[in-house]
């Protein structure tokens, strides 16, 4: 069975896509970039915070998913310039526990959805 999960605090969709599909047990949450959801501006400028907003993008989702980072699987991270990888990781790792973080693929790619410098997916399971 699928079941889609929308929430308002997350960025809406800006194509034929969801924010997340429920299948059984498993959560697949679409990449999230820096978008302020109540802005609707890009967070730029710093890829510390572009980081930090998409992560709570992913912790919007997963709320209303009734799940938790601690749900995570598998995540993957897409960056415009891998240079930028100990910090995006620095802020990344604050949102898990060492012991139980999830397992990982980072990306370095040539181009984001508007131009962002960083996108992060993730698949959690109930």
């Amino acid at each position: 069975m699928k079941q889609i999960i929308n929430t308002k605090n997350a960025p809406a969709p800006i194509g034929p896509y969801n924010q997340a599909v429920l299948a059984n047990n498993t959560l697949y949450i679409s990449g999230q970039i820096p978008l302020n959801p109540v802005t609707g501006e890009l967070v730029t400028g710093d890829i510390k915070k572009e980081t930090e907003q998409s992560m709570e993008n992913l912790k919007a989702i997963l709320t209303e998913a009734g799940m938790t980072f601690e749900h995570v699987v598998k995540s993957s991270i897409f960056l415009s310039d891998m240079n930028q990888f100990s910090a995006v990781n620095e802020v990344y790792g604050s949102y898990f526990n060492a012991e139980t973080a999830p397992a990982r693929e980072t990306v370095e790619v040539a181009n984001l959805p508007k131009f962002v410098n960083v996108e992060i997916s993730m698949i959690a399971i109930k």
